[in-house]
């Protein structure tokens, strides 16, 4: 069987007003929990049964109480992604709700697309730019502006880019939620790659940069970004715009680019660009098994 949280986890989850965070993860799938709802994700149907047979013992063991059960299946290529469908519960009421990470509040759709809308294994790292306090934050690849919403709940300003209007309205909605002002809060729609250029000319500097780009895009034009490829590009970008002792966030979910290849990687862009650094990894999401969250990696300029 499949090694589900336990109850005091659930409570440790609920005292620090965190209800958008990992249930189990499985060999083909994981369930998850999205405020009052769950989401099983599934790479075939017999994954599926088997978490959704496994769940209903362990929520009366454990006294949880969900209001709908939602299942997506995740698909080889990105091209075959759909949103998640209601599996047990009430048909009919809004697919959209609120979830709650550390007292912030985010909007969550299982109508909108694949994604729910909130990438909890980054959770530790939106921690991070809590306690780091930054002044000026460019978020690239924004998506929801999750990022965003952290940094400035403690002051900072912001640039959230990303390609999806759609997102981004998202990640003002999320502003709202949390009773941020968007006027020092700047979001683009645009192709990272043609708009960090532009911040240079500018002089625009930032002391807190994350780079957590999806495996594959595509940007107008027919312009694509493959992260393998890519992602050395867009760091040599981002350092153009760091200030000295900027923090950056270099994740992804890509499974071939683990963390030690990210460091290889960044010290060959700071050789490059003339620039020195240390890195740190903050912690494993603590209802993440190792190797089941995104790898993530640190890099504090010098």
């Amino acid at each position: 069987m499949t090694k589900w949280i336990d109850r005091e986890l659930l409570h440790a989850f609920a005292l620090e007003d965190t209800n958008a965070h990992r249930l189990c993860t499985a060999t083909d799938g994981w369930v998850e929990r999205y405020g009052h709802d769950v989401l099983v994700s599934f790479k075939n149907e017999s994954a599926r049964e088997q978490m959704m047979a496994e769940y209903f013992p362990w929520a009366q063991e454990t006294g949880y109480v969900c209001q709908r059960i939602f299942g997506r299946l995740l698909p080889r290529e990105n091209a075959d992604r759909v949103a998640p469908k209601l599996l047990w519960g009430e048909p009919g009421s809004s697919l959209r709700s609120v979830a709650t990470e550390r007292g912030l509040r985010f909007g969550v759709d299982f109508e909108g697309g694949y994604s729910a809308g909130l990438f909890i294994d980054q959770r530790e790292n939106r921690r991070f730019v809590r306690q780091a306090a930054p002044k000026n934050m460019l978020n690239c690849f924004a998506y929801t502006c999750s990022f965003s919403v952290t940094a400035a709940i403690v002051g900072a300003k912001s640039v959230s880019i990303d390609l999806s209007r759609k997102s981004l309205e998202r990640g003002r909605e999320n502003f709202a939620l949390n009773g941020l002002a968007a006027a020092e809060h700047r979001f683009i729609a645009d192709d990272v790659f043609a708009f960090l250029p532009r911040l240079k000319r500018r002089g625009d500097k930032f002391d807190l940069i994350v780079l957590d780009p999806p495996t594959f895009s595509r940007a107008r034009r027919g312009k694509t970004f493959h992260v393998e490829a890519d992602f050395e590009r867009l760091l040599l970008v981002a350092l153009e715009v760091a200030q000295p002792g900027a923090r950056m966030l270099l994740s992804t979910n890509c499974s071939k680019l683990n963390e030690r290849k990210l460091e290889v990687m960044a010290r060959y862009c700071l050789k490059v660009s003339r620039l020195a650094g240390g890195f740190h990894r903050e912690a494993q999401p603590i209802d993440f098994p190792p190797g089941s969250a995104a790898s993530t990696l640190w890099l504090t300029l010098r």
